[in-house]
């Protein structure tokens, strides 16, 4: 159905105009100039408009409509549905604005125009659009001025506005589109779904797209995942802060974020993130080639060598490797190049280089293993014969599989090369560090798509201890506890595999005496209350008590603290705890995103964790190759391999840990966030020193 939206045989507007200043008028107006189907205005009121005849319904059109753009005040959407349905229209564009995006009224009409269409089998963009085009058969569906030239991307936009200013701007750099839709207030068709359909698009090979938030985020998740197989998808994402989302209760959750989320939902899927408007088409320029890199390898030659240290300054940062060429191909160059020129990478062919020199190097790494892409460089000296040089790139690029990219900086003297170099799919970059940036993204792309996915080891957990784990949480509920600490805590992690110290909980000081000799000297002793969550906020934490004397009087330091900062607490005693020494300590968390569900959370713990926010996130479900992915992402990883003779600590133990806690949430997803911190892992294992869960 969505088809009949981008390739229908017959259009209606309803609300056609003979007024130039009216939306009606212009959505008309763009149909006629490009599209050869049939195209039926309605409007009751008029005989005629731009010389063709004018229906007061749909249903007086005496032919099959397949898709109706519709641009009539807000409510009178309703009936005009109703009229399309009986019509049997396919598809709708409703372009007028004042349904849920005004809020009162308009929320409500916005779910009487869904019901319609659900009900009819009809699919709809909008309400509150730009409109919908197809330049191969130069249909302009929509009140934008001018359609962009034919191509091979497609792009979807949430936003009307940007899409305007999108379009003005690929017409304005001669850049192609194949199918370009703004949905608005996407109460029917999504970003999800015109994934779907680009994907099968034969004449779609790059998916461009701006959202602002996603309607179904697991949907979204599972089809992107198949998509970014086939072509790759380049997002904008806006709204990159949450300020005053909400107020979170564990170290994970104030971490986490929806922004945050929004990336990690993009890696899982393979989706590359842009961070502006020039990065995404910079981006799919590199992309629209469809060469594709075997490796991390790229060669760069210059005739200048400031721009050729920008790009191997940047390559060097996004890990783009700059490999000598082969020794034999060295030898080669080099009794073709002056004995001044630098021969390793970047090759610089110094400032009086002609075509030829250019063609020596670019022919001579077309033939070499070792160089997997290459970047040309220009600048326009007066000696520089620029537009042999981009016959050299093109002639170069139609031997090869490899990419070859180019950057010609200057302005008028590169214009003629420039246009050369586009009209054969050769992407040009203006800035050294823009064309090596979005050439990382490309190998990026490579390495997701060609990466091999280790089959997974199950992890397996018994239905008694689910049952066990659902009897706690039930209890809690039933008290109204939603924020589990201490014992609770321990106990329902205990069941996941989890290993905790030996404890006992106290109620009196001498009753702590009592247990810290059982237990055994040194221990650490915290409160226990339903209430308190940050213990040591609250200077409800003692550790290294080594003798009677300290347990005695931390007992009544401890319940004295806390009664004085925080007097209305329910305080249920003081837990003793073993005191372990050793390892080193990392937090594991979870928390809950309203859009992909639950992440997993983990980084170096401890006290600092919010401030250095050295921590990775992944969404569940979280694999074993995943979980080492997270292991190795965070800065201070090369810390877990041991260092000054230190024997490395167990990272297998912290794959099984962050699995653990994927499956924990997976069971019981009423779960909101939950915090391990510290977990102190050990050359062997490791043990949680505290814990909290949210539900």
């Amino acid at each position: 159905m969505i088809d009949a939206i981008f390739n229908p045989s017959s259009i209606a507007v309803i609300g056609a105009s003979a007024e130039a200043k009216k939306v009606g008028y212009s959505v008309l107006k763009n149909l006629i100039e490009g599209f050869k189907g049939k195209i039926f205005p309605v409007n009751p009121g008029r005989q005629e408009i731009l010389s063709l005849p004018c229906y007061p319904a749909v249903s007086a059109i005496p032919e099959q409509v397949d898709l109706a753009v519709i641009v009539i005040p807000a409510k009178f959407v309703a009936e005009a549905l109703k009229d399309c349905a009986k019509s049997g229209v396919k598809g709708v564009v409703v372009i007028t604005a004042g349904f849920k995006e005004v809020g009162g009224d308009g929320v409500q009409r916005e779910k009487e125009i869904v019901e319609i269409v659900k009900n009819a089998g009809m699919r709809m963009v909008g309400p509150n659009c730009l409109g919908v085009m197809n330049t191969k058969i130069k249909m302009n569906a929509s009140f934008a001025a001018e359609m962009p030239p034919e191509g091979r991307v497609a792009f979807f936009s949430q936003s009307g506005a940007l899409g305007v200013a999108i379009i003005d701007w690929a017409l304005e750099n001669n850049f192609g589109f194949s199918k370009f839709v703004s949905f608005g207030n996407k109460a029917d068709l999504n970003e999800t779904d015109f994934l779907e359909y680009f994907a099968k698009d034969t004449d779609t090979d790059v998916i461009l797209g701006y959202i602002e938030d996603v309607v179904d985020g697991k949907r979204f998740l599972e089809i992107a995942k198949a998509v970014t197989k086939i072509k790759p998808v380049i997002l904008i994402k806006s709204g990159a802060t949450e300020a005053g989302a909400r107020a979170a209760s564990s170290h994970t959750g104030a971490l986490a974020g929806s922004d945050r989320a929004f990336n990690e939902a993009f890696r899982k899927a393979g989706i590359i993130r842009a961070q502006g408007i020039q990065e995404l088409f910079d981006i799919a320029e590199m992309f629209i080639s469809k060469k594709k890199p075997k490796g991390r390898r790229l060669l760069i030659i210059t005739n200048a060598g400031g721009p050729g240290i920008i790009a191997a300054d940047t390559a060097d940062k996004l890990g783009i490797r700059l490999d000598p060429m082969s020794k034999s191909s060295i030898d080669a160059i080099a009794e073709k190049l002056p004995s001044s020129a630098s021969l390793y990478n970047p090759v610089d062919i110094i400032g009086d280089a002609t075509s030829e020199r250019y063609r020596v190097v670019v022919d001579q790494a077309l033939k070499d293993e070792v160089v997997e892409g290459i970047c040309v460089l220009l600048t326009p000296q007066a000696m520089t014969d620029v537009d042999n040089i981009a016959d050299v790139v093109i002639t170069a690029s139609k031997k090869t599989d490899k990419p070859i990219f180019t950057t010609f900086i200057g302005g008028q003297r590169i214009r003629n090369a420039i246009k050369k170099l586009k009209i054969n799919g050769i992407p040009n970059f203006t800035d050294p560090s823009v064309a090596i940036t979005a050439y990382s993204k490309l190998v990026e792309f490579v390495e997701l798509v060609n990466r091999e996915i280790k089959e997974d080891t199950p992890f397996i957990i018994s239905q008694e201890k689910i049952n066990k784990a659902r009897e706690i949480f039930e209890r809690l509920k039933a008290s109204g506890i939603h924020e589990i600490g201490g014992e609770e805590a321990f106990e329902i992690l205990s069941l996941y595999g989890f290993s905790f110290p030996e404890r006992a909980l106290a109620k009196t000081p001498m009753e702590a005496v009592a247990l810290a000799e059982r237990i055994g000297y040194p221990v650490v002793m915290k409160i226990s209350s339903p209430h308190i969550l940050h213990k040591t906020d609250v200077g409800g934490v003692k550790l290294n008590l080594t003798n009677e004397k300290a347990v005695y009087n931390a007992f009544l330091e401890i319940t004295s603290n806390v009664k004085r900062v925080m007097p209305d607490a329910f305080i249920e005693g003081v837990m003793l705890y073993e005191m372990v020494t050793g390892g080193k300590e990392i937090i594991l968390g979870v928390s809950y995103d309203r859009t992909f569900g639950h992440m997993v959370m983990f980084g170096l713990g401890g006290i600092y964790v919010e401030i250095l926010k050295d921590v990775s996130f992944r969404i569940i479900p979280v694999s074993e190759q995943e979980a080492y992915e997270m292991i190795n992402e965070i800065k201070a990883s090369r810390i877990l391999d041991g260092v000054r003779g230190e024997k490395p600590y167990d990272k297998m133990d912290i794959v099984n840990c962050i699995r653990k806690l994927s499956r924990l949430v997976e069971d019981f997803p009423f779960i909101k966030e939950v915090d391990i911190n510290p977990y102190l892992v050990m050359n062997n294992g490791g043990i949680g020193l505290d814990a909290r869960i949210i539900i």
